[in-house]
């Protein structure tokens, strides 16, 4: 099994598959227009810019289980997205991404790259998956991780792209 294999729905409500990413490297993230991470926006936006044309792409899944950071609907977060910091990359409906309503993606993502100790529960917004060209999760990182750090390990999965 691999990201391929989940429906999931755009943030204009259109359903559709992560297999449009096959062969990209991709770095999914639940987001939060309202929380302290909120500022990684850009530094998403500057990756997907950077990278964007080599085969990478930044998925954004906004969520509200986290002291209600993502209040908005979808058209609320769309519009905070783009006119506060740029947002371009595919952006999706907000979900839930822990407990017994968690997306089937995120609870995939969990159960394949656990937290601290084993944990597999998200903590906070803005925690971040990277996947490999062939779907498969990579590594997790913390919402602490600034997504800049990610860099090297983006550009790692890079050189297996085919162009």
């Amino acid at each position: 099994m691999s990201i391929y294999d989940f429906e999931v729905e755009t943030i204009k409500g259109e359903k559709t598959t992560l297999s449009d990413y096959k062969n990209q490297v991709v770095l999914i993230v639940n987001t939060a227009s309202k929380c302290g991470f909120t500022l990684q926006y850009k530094e998403l936006q500057e990756l997907y810019d950077q990278y964007g044309d080599q085969g990478f792409t930044v998925l954004g899944f906004p969520c509200n289980q986290f002291m209600g950071q993502e209040p908005g609907d979808n058209k609320e977060i769309e519009s905070f997205c783009e006119m506060n910091y740029g947002v371009r990359f595919p952006m999706f409906s907000k979900i839930d991404v822990k407990g017994e309503n968690a997306h089937p993606l995120f609870v995939f993502l969990t159960n394949n790259a656990p937290g601290i100790l084993g944990s597999k529960a998200i903590k906070w917004n803005f925690t971040k998956f990277l996947i490999h060209i062939n779907g498969e999760v990579v590594k997790r990182y913390s919402p602490n991780t600034n997504p800049i750090e990610i860099k090297p390990d983006i550009e790692n999965l890079l050189k297996e792209v085919v162009k």
